[in-house]
């Protein structure tokens, strides 16, 4: 069995520290030789309010979708081609999982703001990834300074 990976998923938020995820993720590529594949996930509409709203959202689904394509390609373009770009609708953990296992992914890279308290209790997306993939997770530390504590952006 080898200890090289082959496939590796970033998954990302596509704010500022998006970039520092793919960076990372493209050093641990480069030496591994192997495909990498940039990701992320809209929750849909539906889901984000409670299915309560007695309108069709299909339009404004599709407006998010061709926004998060757009902005995802301004962060992956010059490092990952774009059929290896990908923009899925669901709850992130889920679809990250789906597609992991789908494509044949043996490391996902995920941010990861190092949260206290309650905020770790309650769970984010990069603890939903842990827990229920089936291949090694990698957490970029992201949202700090310089100086280590959080930045207010």
């Amino acid at each position: 069995m080898s200890n090289e990976y082959r496939h590796i998923l970033v998954a990302v938020d596509l704010t500022k520290d998006s970039q520092k995820v793919l960076e990372r993720a493209m050093h641990i590529a480069d030496r591994n030789h192997a495909k990498l594949s940039i990701m992320h996930t809209l929750e849909p509409l539906g889901f984000a309010y409670g299915g309560d709203i007695p309108m069709d959202l299909t339009s404004i689904q599709d407006q998010l979708d061709e926004h998060a394509k757009q902005r995802l390609a301004e962060i992956a373009d010059s490092q990952v081609p774009r059929e290896n770009q990908h923009v899925m609708v669901g709850m992130p953990d889920t679809e990250i999982h789906r597609f992991a296992d789908d494509q044949g992914v043996d490391l996902i890279v995920v941010g990861s703001h190092g949260r206290h308290g309650f905020a770790l209790l309650l769970g984010s997306t990069s603890t939903g990834v842990l827990h229920g993939a089936k291949c090694d997770v990698l957490a970029v530390r992201v949202g700090t300074g310089e100086d280590g504590k959080e930045s207010a952006e």
